[in-house]
This record gives C-alpha cells, structure tokens and sequence, in this order.
C-alpha cells in the first residue's frame, strides 16, 4: 500500500506516453524518457541517466523474449556488440565513479553529453536511408573478421554513451548494424539490437544504482506506465506509417538536444 501511495500519475502517463512511442518505433525510450526526466521534472541529470537505464534494462526484456519467440535475435551480432560494450561500460562507470554524480560539474557535463548524443539521434533517424545507402557498397564487402571487428567497436561505443547518457543503442545502433549486416532482415536487426541492450543497460544501471544515482520509486511509477505502452503501441504501429512518426521523433529530438545542450 505504501509503494502504490508513491507512485506519481505523472511520471506513470509519461512512461506510458514514451512507451507507446518506443512499441510503435522501437526508438525513442532513452532518448525521450531521460530529457523528459531533467527538463520537465527537474530531475538530476545523473539520477534521470540512471533510473532510465534500469527502465530500459526491464522494458527492453520484455522486447528481447518476444523477438526471440519469433526467432528475429542474431544472438552472434548481440554477442559481438556485447563483447565492446560491456566492458566499456564498466571502464566508463569506474570513471565516473571518480566524480561526485550530484555535483554541479558532473550535471553540466551529463547535460552536454545528453544534448550531443540526442542531436546525433536525431541526425541518424533523419538521414537514415541516405546513410545505409551509402555504406553498403563499402560494407558488403568487407571480410567476416573485419565486420566482427567492426561489431565489436560499435559495442565499445555504445557502452560509453548509454552508460553516460542512456541513448544511443536505439536508432545509432540499429543504423550501424543495418550498414554491416545489409542481409540481414530489419526484424532481426532491431531484435539483435534489443537483445544487447539488455545486458548494457542492465549492468550500466547497476552501476549507477551503486553510486547513488537511480531513484526507485521513480523506476517503479515509470514501469507502470511503459509496459501497458508499450503492449499498445505495438499494437497501433501496423497502423502508423513509419513515415509519420520518424520525421516527428526525429524533430524533436533535435528541439529536446539543444534545450538540454
């Protein structure tokens, strides 16, 4: 009874609202939720980075069992990102161990970072197409140990900038792995997608979790508002054109990236 007392009706509508966006996109959780957090809310950076890592780490686990049911999880290209991101992730977390997470410095610099990466968000969703058209001639080419090479390096930095700013394994993920597995099915990329961002978010949240910077009742009001979200968004996206919604996501990440920036 007192755990539903706490719960905020605002913070379950606008996990209801970004989980809704993210079944009908795939992209949009971390990118939205962790702006929305700071800039409406007024929620600490580092507290918002943090509590919407462990969101993702639960939401995105239930995308993972679903993808995999239908057999669209490559679990060798999650495994390759997995092997960069990990381990960058607990060498960033270390890092920002260093540092205060509350101090005003550390604010300023998550800010920053936050507005950088949603700008490259956007960018990615925007010229999408014009991106991947470009890179398979110069991809598809390419040995099987240098794209597992590659893989690994993307996994590197998707570590650090989910686990600085919980964005980034969404849309600059799903472009990277589409320009270096042009064969694969876009069902199978976004599912191999997801499943990585699992263990990157988990861990990466864990860690802010240690550190003091993840707000639990905050977590639990979000949930409660993502899964039921994101069941119907799922629902509705055969019935929006994914023409629609990108160029809107994609603005306003950019409107979102510079007011945080």
């Amino acid at each position: 009874m007192m755990l539903l007392s706490a719960i905020k009706p605002l913070y379950v509508l606008s996990g209801f609202l970004v989980g809704m966006l993210v079944g009908q996109t795939g992209v949009g959780g971390g990118s939205l939720m962790t702006p929305l957090l700071v800039l409406l809310f007024g929620i600490h950076p580092a507290t918002a980075v943090g509590t919407d890592l462990l969101y993702a780490a639960a939401t995105k686990t239930a995308g993972t069992f679903i993808h995999g049911l239908h057999g669209t999880v490559d679990w060798r290209i999650t495994g390759r990102l997995a092997t960069g991101s990990i381990p960058a992730a607990v060498l960033t977390l270390a890092a920002l161990s260093m540092y205060n997470p509350m101090d005003p410095k550390t604010a300023h610099f998550l800010s920053e970072m936050l507005g950088v990466v949603l700008i490259l968000t956007a960018i990615a969703l925007v010229f999408r197409n014009r991106i991947i058209a470009a890179a398979n001639t110069r991809f598809a080419a390419i040995s099987e140990g240098r794209r597992r090479r590659l893989t690994i390096a993307t996994g590197v930095v998707l570590g650090v900038l989910v686990t600085i700013t919980s964005v980034g394994a969404g849309a600059i993920g799903v472009v990277a792995l589409v320009m270096l597995y042009p064969d694969r099915r876009t069902a199978t990329i976004v599912g191999s997608d997801i499943a990585h961002a699992v263990p990157l978010t988990l861990v990466a949240g864990i860690g802010h979790w240690i550190v003091g910077s993840v707000d639990g009742l905050l977590l639990v009001s979000l949930l409660c508002g993502s899964i039921p979200g994101i069941a119907i968004g799922s629902t509705l996206s055969a019935h929006v054109p994914d023409a629609v919604l990108r160029p809107i996501l994609a603005v306003t990440l950019l409107v979102v990236g510079a007011l945080v920036f």
